[in-house]
């Protein structure tokens, strides 16, 4: 009888039951270590100092970082879906008066590197195209040792000390009742975290704009988020902000195009790095440095150490310092891609650490985590994982040992072995740590110069074009509208009129809500239980910065017109004039794109001369999503190609997403059956009215703009 009367109630009454339940189990609560202590400060590791480096004591920290790296295996529990490549690092040789870092002082070497880019909250099958921070990481196998630069596409986080990890990462991840949504960041539990975490707010900006969806590997920046320091053979100190610069420039997909390419090829990223890489056209970035002087360390009105904040590129100008290339696909995916371990604190002589709360976590929870991941301390010991360096040391034994050891002494200082191995000193390439004055008190607490949240959330979003911002928007009316809980929506809407008052009064026209007139101030600012709230009160963005050109893809100054590896679709039908083709297609191979003929079947067509010609794909099988722009080639046949649904709702797409469109002689029966209702659109180009040469240059032209933004607004 109960078990009828429970079916009977309705969802809602069930869910109010259920939210009654966890109140009055929840009454009274503490949040307590898991031996039962209860704990002071939750958010914050224990540092000397507010700004000074975390503390190996801290055991509050070590149990739950430590706990939450051995919730998953085999696979990572973040960046689990990768992709990777081999290739070398070239140094330019211009800054060896800052750093003494071999790899980037010589110029005669090639360094090898191994690069995996990553998805973040999604598991290994999710898609590519989920809207996520991609993982940048790159190990330099250096005759020094192993550099890891593990980095994302985004060069500031959600959270500012690393105690906050795994609370971020358990709310984006799938609700644990039910396990939904999966590589996905539209549900209630994210948001719910987001909306009482105002220092997420400028990663929240990044988050919700095109750079979460970029249009592959290959044309995404990478940094290295926090602030290291460069150390010259004097010993001095230059404070370091890395950046990759890619050769083909930052471009992203629209989020409508995102969602489409996830169920036309989830492996859309995967296989673009894959067979670029087969086809001859390897990857290349610049890695530049942003440098300050560690005497400047308090010039500017954010806090250099901390990982929310980046330091615009008008105020410190970025130096390019060498080139990486990506020239050879793994021979084996697991014993390769995934099996790599990257950990921040592998560095080299010249390179080593600020006091980043952040970072300061990091450098414990990687090597905790493959040790949980990779099964043994011997992780170092897998190919793709060795150094290249000669390897000498007293660590012995563990679970998969594949050295030898010689000798009977494994211990230093001895005499059986002849002492060996010996200490390095500095002039023999030892690793010495920056000589750091720190005197300070014991505390759990945060540097009043990390409160400032808002600001430069704001910069980055009154930087965006036009239309970048009103993408943003968009993602987040999509995203907010996904959450149900309305007090969520409500709180975030506040939140986002700290950043802009347009963007939340945007945002909640798309909700059906007014922005709250009163902020309500979290009731969990990410400080402790004792914390002075007023140190760290939430305050809106004051507009201090001028808009950064650098911030925004369309403005962005280093923007470049190439169309190297870009994919053009040529719909062919049975009959397809052969002189049709010709031009565009030479003329766009020898700008280093690819012509790809789709046609109705697998089995290929013949020209109107009675050639045979290989089809690349079939409209059953594709969709305009997976390419770059789109060409309509005359044929014979040409009423079959305008009766064609698929070929119909290609080009549409195409039309939707902004590319650029072209269409042969011959083929304005196709043009009429789509939903283009003007022949001078912008981006959509007719043979009949540019032939020839004319008409080959207008469309490379467009090509290189990326997108044709002008068509958006119509839209």
């Amino acid at each position: 009888m109960k078990k009828n009367q429970q079916q009977d109630k309705s969802p809602k009454n069930a869910k109010l039951e259920d939210l009654e339940r966890n109140r009055e189990y929840s009454e009274g609560q503490y949040n307590t270590t898991d031996q039962g202590v209860r704990i002071n400060d939750d958010h914050n590791s224990l540092k000397a100092g507010d700004r000074g480096p975390s503390l190996l004591e801290d055991f509050i920290m070590r149990e739950k970082i430590t706990h939450f790296d051995h919730e998953r295996i085999p696979e990572r529990i973040v960046h689990a879906r990768g992709s990777a490549a081999h290739g070398y690092f070239e140094a330019y040789g211009n800054v060896g008066e800052y750093t003494k870092a071999g790899f980037l002082n010589d110029t005669s070497i090639k360094t090898p590197v191994f690069v995996r880019f990553s998805t973040v909250a999604g598991f290994r099958g999710s898609t590519d195209l989920a809207r996520d921070v991609r993982g940048f990481a790159v190990k330099f196998y250096t005759q020094e040792g192993n550099f890891d630069l593990v980095g994302n596409n985004i060069p500031v986080f959600f959270i500012q000390d690393a105690m906050k990890f795994p609370d971020l990462i358990h709310a984006v991840k799938p609700e644990p009742h039910n396990e939904i949504p999966q590589a996905q960041s539209a549900h209630d539990t994210f948001w719910d975290f987001i909306s009482l975490m105002p220092e997420s707010m400028h990663m929240i900006m990044w988050a919700m704009s095109d750079r979460a969806i970029p249009r592959s590997l290959r044309m995404m920046e990478g940094f290295g988020v926090h602030t290291f320091r460069f150390v010259n053979k004097e010993g001095k100190s230059t404070f370091v902000k890395f950046h990759w610069k890619p050769k083909l420039g930052t471009h992203s997909v629209v989020w409508d195009e995102a969602l489409k390419i996830s169920g036309n090829d989830p492996d859309f990223h995967r296989r673009d790095l894959y067979d670029a890489i087969e086809n001859g056209d390897f990857p290349e970035w610049e890695l530049g440095v942003q440098l300050i002087p560690e005497e400047d360390e308090h010039k500017y009105d954010f806090d250099l150490l901390d990982p929310t904040k980046l330091v615009p590129e008008e105020l410190v100008p970025v130096t390019k310092i060498g080139r990486m290339v990506l020239n050879r696909n793994p021979d084996n995916f697991f014993a390769e891609t995934e099996q790599v371990a990257f950990h921040p604190g592998h560095v080299v002589p010249g390179i080593d650490f600020t006091n980043d709360p952040l970072l300061q976590g990091r450098l414990f929870s990687y090597t905790d985590t493959q040790l949980s991941r990779l099964g043994s301390p011997n992780f170092h010991e897998i190919p793709i994982n060795r150094t290249i360096a000669p390897m000498h040391n007293n660590q012995r034994d563990g679970h998969m040992r594949q050295e030898i050891n010689v000798g009977k002494s494994s211990y230093s200082p001895n005499t059986l072995g002849g002492g060996c191995p010996f200490q390095a000193k500095m002039a023999d390439g030892g690793f010495v740590s920056h000589h750091e004055r720190v005197d300070a008190h014991k505390v759990r607490a945060r540097s009043e110069s990390f409160s400032d949240h808002f600001s430069q959330a704001a910069l980055f979003y009154e930087s965006q074009s036009e239309v970048e911002q009103g993408h943003i928007a968009n993602a987040l009316q999509f995203e907010l509208s996904k959450v149900e809980t309305v007090d969520v929506r409500e709180r975030m809407l506040g939140m986002l009129a700290m950043v802009n008052k347009d963007l939340a009064k945007k945002v909640g026209e798309g909700l059906g809500l007014k922005v709250p007139a009163k902020v309500e101030k979290p009731l969990n600012r990410g400080i402790g239980a004792d914390a002075d709230p007023k140190k760290h009160e939430p305050k809106p963005a004051d507009n201090k910065y001028k808009p950064s050109k650098a911030l925004s893809m369309l403005h962005n100054p280093t923007i470049t017109d190439t169309i190297e590896t870009r994919m053009v679709a040529f719909i062919c039908g049975e009959g397809v004039s052969e002189d049709n083709l010709k031009n565009l297609k030479k003329a766009l191979e020898n700008k280093g794109a690819m012509a790809k003929i789709v046609a109705p079947n697998a089995g290929g067509i013949k020209t109107d001369k009675g050639t045979e010609m290989k089809a690349d794909f079939t409209f059953f099988n594709s969709s305009s999503v997976l390419f770059d722009a789109v060409y309509v080639a005359g044929a014979k046949n040409i009423e079959a190609l305008a009766d064609n649904n698929n070929v119909k709702e290609f080009i549409n797409n195409a039309y939707k997403h902004c590319k650029v469109i072209g269409f042969g002689a011959d083929t304005k029966k196709v043009l009429d059956k789509t939903m283009i209702d003007n022949d001078d659109d912008a981006g959509v180009l007719i043979a009949d009215k540019k032939s020839g040469d004319k008409f080959s240059d207008e469309f490379i032209r467009l090509l290189g703009k990326h997108r044709v933004w002008e068509r958006e607004s119509k839209l």
